[in-house]
């Protein structure tokens, strides 16, 4: 289906905000449920890191039993792993950017566990035990959950090491799983990586920002639902439509601030995974010194009119000891798609030398 694919910006902004709401049953729980480290040790895994057999189905990944990844490729040659952003707003066709690639890449695109085509592991809880959903939701759909997928598809694409390409909320993901498996990183490409280093973050996320644009005859509206979308004390009272239907609402919204954003086609975003990764984030959190140690290339790209501000992009720059920061012109968040000659070479040029 036809939406704005920028709609994909706001979740991977707004994490911050969501992670310090009000919500009253996880007041003492301030700290992050995922720690970089925790999937190499097997720590809040649903299964080993070891993929089951795959199913003989074209397009689909089998990375535990019972989840199922969604996945489709382009191109020839040495496979590359595309990360999509979010959290939960899958891709449905390839990049223009990565198209002049192809004959050197294979380029695997995939929906993430919780969205699109991918396995949906809840629907509803019917428990009342808000610490133990917590805990199962985190388990299935946190952070961990997506970066230990990450290296369940390496093992099953049969390659010792792999290039991963990540945006935005991907590009956070992307980051760190090479923080847990830098052995097994041939090169990074972060495409505008997500504000979600350290929380809570210090420009307030993008709420205000999008109620600043906002004709001021739907604020009080916007008001509204913020209240209802952060109120995790209600929060497994809902049910996967449900949380995919504020995913939605939230989405307009933006569209209202920023009319002009582009457009492409998207997958069925995601539900329950959207709020497994608010809880695996927690309140307080510095991922960055986890990220310090890795000799492999960097790429960090950042659109000159993106909404995320380039000193935030610059974060990553300035942790990773071997990276490369380029400013891709006439683009927002979405470069590979708006300025995709000028993302293509800056791309081939680090992956290749060319």
């Amino acid at each position: 289906m036809k939406k704005m694919i920028i709609i994909a910006s706001i979740l991977i902004v707004c994490i911050a905000a969501v992670a310090v709401g009000g919500y009253l049953l996880w007041q003492s729980f301030t700290g992050p449920l995922y720690q970089p480290g925790d999937v190499r040790a097997g720590k809040n895994l649903g299964a080993p890191l070891n993929p089951p057999a795959q199913p003989a189905e074209a397009g689909v990944w089998l990375v535990e039993p019972g989840i199922r990844l969604h996945y489709f490729a382009t191109g020839e040659g040495k496979p590359a792993l595309v990360i999509h952003g979010g959290p939960g707003t899958p891709t449905v066709k390839s990049w223009g950017g990565l198209e002049p690639l192809e004959g050197d890449y294979r380029f695997h695109y995939y929906d993430q566990r919780g969205c699109g085509e991918s396995t949906r592991p809840f629907d509803t809880f019917a428990s009342s035990n808000y610490y133990e959903n917590m805990q199962a939701l985190n388990k299935s759909l946190g952070l961990g959950a997506q970066v230990a997928d990450i290296e369940r598809i390496r093992r099953i694409l049969g390659v010792e090491k792999i290039t991963l390409i990540g945006h935005s909320f991907g590009g956070f993901i992307a980051a760190l799983y090479a923080a847990e498996f830098p052995e097994r990183v041939e090169k990074l490409v972060l495409i505008s990586p997500a504000d979600m280093l350290v929380m809570p973050q210090e420009n307030g996320g993008l709420f205000p920002l999008v109620r600043e644009r906002l004709p001021e005859s739907e604020r009080a509206g916007f008001d509204a639902f913020l209240k209802e979308y952060l109120n995790f004390q209600n929060i497994y009272s809902k049910s996967e439509a449900d949380l995919v239907g504020m995913n939605d609402r939230l989405g307009k919204y933006y569209l209202q601030a920023y009319p002009n954003a582009p457009q492409a086609a998207q997958g069925r975003p995601g539900g329950w995974m959207v709020w497994g990764i608010y809880l695996s984030l927690g309140q307080r959190h510095d991922y960055r010194a986890a990220m310090k140690s890795t000799a492999f290339p960097v790429l960090i790209l950042h659109g000159a009119d993106d909404l995320q501000t380039e000193e935030t992009t610059r974060q990553y720059a300035g942790i990773y000891p071997n990276a490369e920061f380029a400013v891709v012109p006439g683009t927002t968040h979405f470069m590979f798609e708006e300025n995709s000659a000028e993302f293509a070479r800056v791309v081939k040029e680090f992956l290749l030398g060319q």
